[in-house]
């Protein structure tokens, strides 16, 4: 009973459409089409008011607030406006019952719908607030060590699950604990249905965890063809930009259950590794001849090392007496071990080295492309340019500086090669071959 009004006899008294009803008597449809008509119209106004009037000026004030508080986002809240949904149906659920001569199960039926879409519409509201407090702690200088997204995704998915099982139960007419009990046989078959997202929640919770994976970070994993920055943690994936500017999204188990490449660590200890060698022809490896090693004096760097390095041999080779004197028992000085001494003297120089890094100058195992003097050492600079800028400078330099010590680098001969060959042949055409 409303206001005093129990029966649609009374309601339309009310509002003064009894006349209307003994108009209608003849036509027993046209009664109840005129009630439910109106009912739909006062559930349209209802909406048209909510939705264009008190929202409107609810956005207006949220606005000002947020003007004066200096706030942004405050106005773009959707969980207000998807609440005004549940106006209209909330509406028609209470008149549906004032209509006369209507079926009691399609009477059911509408209560049962309009109790869904209530039920639908609260877990989209609910939905849309989860986003929103995502989007409010994104806003927080520490967000991107410890992402939430994937655990409000798993909140998402149970209020969904819930207001699916509610609808069922509604519309079936059964309780919802009914429900739910009935539910627990089938256990197996729901764990086999979500078990990508039960591995997937578990991966969440490591990775957030231990830290393994941020947004921003450099990763790595050759087997999802990703090689970029870390860009979005969700429940299921991680999404990475590429180096050239694609996106891969890869599984968030994948990187509990593969290996990948992290570079966070490069980046927070503020140095860039350098590995590579220089090749350098066997052939050119030879002991330097007084004037050379007076020659060579001339380099500040290799003064102090060539005055240390005639004194350690010149007491070597005193020391074994006459056989000392000759050449073949006699400890020389190397082009090359000069040359390797210099190149770590000038990296140790380099502005653009990180000197409190490894920093090595070493020769690796001689093979058919030459002898490998591999330089290994960090920048001092993470950033790529920056990095390649430094190395290119690096064995520009050397490269340059090579042949002042009688070596030459191996390369395989070319064109170049072969017509300087036969220019120095005079044209005498193809080289005979080795008997």
């Amino acid at each position: 009973m409303v206001w005093g009004v129990s029966t649609a006899g009374d309601w339309t008294s009310l509002i003064g459409l009894h006349g209307v009803r003994d108009l209608l008597a003849p036509w027993p449809w046209a009664w109840p089409a005129l009630l439910l008509a109106l009912l739909l119209g006062a559930a349209a106004i209802a909406n048209f008011v909510t939705k264009r009037i008190l929202l409107r000026g609810l956005r207006r004030l949220l606005a000002m607030l947020a003007s004066q508080t200096g706030k942004a986002g405050i106005a773009d809240m959707r969980v207000i406006p998807r609440l005004a949904n549940v106006v209209p149906a909330m509406v028609i659920s209470s008149g549906i019952g004032w209509i006369p001569d209507l079926p009691p199960a399609l009477v059911a039926f509408v209560h049962g719908a309009c109790q869904a879409w209530v039920v639908l519409t609260l877990a989209l509201a609910v939905s849309h607030a989860l986003d929103a407090a995502n989007e409010l702690y994104e806003r927080r200088p520490d967000a991107r060590n410890k992402p939430i997204k994937g655990y409000l995704q798993v909140a998402k998915i149970v209020v969904f699950a819930l207001a699916g099982l509610s609808i069922v139960a509604t519309l079936a007419g059964v309780k919802l604990l009914h429900l739910l009990t009935g539910l627990g046989a089938a256990t197996a078959v729901l764990m086999l249905v979500f078990q990508d997202t039960l591995l997937s929640l578990v991966a969440s919770v490591q990775i957030s965890g231990d830290g393994r994976v941020r947004i921003g970070d450099w990763i790595e994993m050759p087997s999802q063809n990703a090689d970029g920055d870390v860009i979005d943690i969700a429940l299921h994936t991680v999404t990475v930009q590429n180096w050239d500017k694609t996106v891969t999204t890869i599984p968030t188990k994948k990187l509990i259950s593969e290996s990948f490449k992290n570079w966070r660590g490069m980046q927070e200890a503020g140095g860039r590794r350098i590995k590579r060698a220089l090749y350098l022809d066997q052939s050119s490896v030879r002991f330097l001849e007084p004037e050379e090693r007076q020659r060579l004096g001339r380099f500040v760097l290799l003064r102090e090392y060539l005055a240390q390095k005639e004194r350690e041999l010149a007491e070597w080779n005193a020391g074994l007496g006459e056989d000392g004197q000759l050449p073949v028992n006699a400890r020389r000085i190397t082009n090359l071990g000069t040359f390797r001494a210099y190149v770590e003297r000038y990296l140790r120089r380099h502005p653009g080295v990180h000197q409190d890094m490894t920093l090595l100058v070493r020769q690796l195992q001689p093979g058919a492309d030459g002898i490998p003097l591999e330089i290994y050492c960090f920048t001092n600079d993470t950033r790529w340019a920056v990095y390649e800028g430094i190395q290119s400078d690096i064995f520009d330099h050397l490269l340059a500086i090579l042949p002042e010590f009688g070596l030459r680098v191996f390369q395989q001969p070319g064109g170049a090669d072969f017509r300087a060959l036969l220019a120095e042949r005079g044209g005498q055409g193809p080289l005979a071959p080795a008997s």
